[in-house]
């Protein structure tokens, strides 16, 4: 019989797939909360949303786009999975000792609707992977300017995903202009203060992990 030799996976990737698949998830439970950033009010998932950026990016530098689009990819499935096991178990009866008010703070945190999701999941796959298209596509325009093709790429898909996410999930129930419009400035302002820093510390620490256990890239 004939043996195959597993595909050898760089440490980096291993270790950005899990984070990549933890921040998919906490996201949403993050955006239960509005933060005030002095003038700016957004809701608190963005920064999970940003570090998703961030590692597919990271990724894109280091392995390429087929890798970076693999990795957005899988990330529906911890995604979805999330959607679904919180929908069982608020169908689940609670405890008859859990105190009422848990039971009633945990109904609004993890409830949501159908549309909600939905425009959760759409905006991500697409925001995502508009994210590493641009990332990639500008690389031979921007050379050694990481932290331009990272903040360019990641501004656009904030604008994408915002859209997408508040006028799928609220468009007719009631007017969407100003929400929208303040949270394009909230994230496009935070992208460019987050993304571009971040961007050198994930593709470093991508360098080192991989510099400790080599492994062939996955493309």
């Amino acid at each position: 019989m004939e043996t195959t030799t597993p595909r050898a996976v760089p440490l980096s990737l291993f270790a950005f797939s899990i984070f990549y698949g933890g921040m998919v998830c906490i996201a949403g439970v993050l955006g239960n909360k509005q933060v005030a950033l002095g003038p700016l009010a957004v809701e608190a998932g963005i920064f999970a949303f940003l570090l998703l950026v961030v590692t597919s990016s990271a990724v894109a530098e280091l392995f390429g786009r087929a890798t970076a689009n693999r990795l957005v990819l899988i990330g529906f499935v911890p995604l979805i999975l999330s959607i679904v096991l919180a929908e069982i178990v608020l169908m689940l009866p609670p405890s008859p000792g859990m105190p009422a008010d848990r039971i009633a703070a945990f109904n609004t945190m993890m409830g949501s609707t159908p549309r909600i999701w939905a425009a959760g999941i759409v905006a991500y796959g697409i925001s995502q992977m508009l994210n590493v298209l641009i990332f990639s596509k500008l690389k031979k325009e921007t050379g050694s300017l990481l932290w331009l093709r990272a903040g360019v790429a990641s501004m656009t898909s904030q604008v994408v995903d915002t859209f997408l996410f508040i006028t799928i999930a609220f468009y007719g129930l009631f007017p969407i202009g100003g929400l929208l419009l303040g949270q394009l400035i909230a994230k496009v302002v935070l992208s460019a203060v987050l993304v571009s820093p971040l961007i050198y510390v994930f593709v470093a620490i991508g360098r080192r992990l991989d510099g400790a256990s080599p492994a062939a890239p996955v493309r």
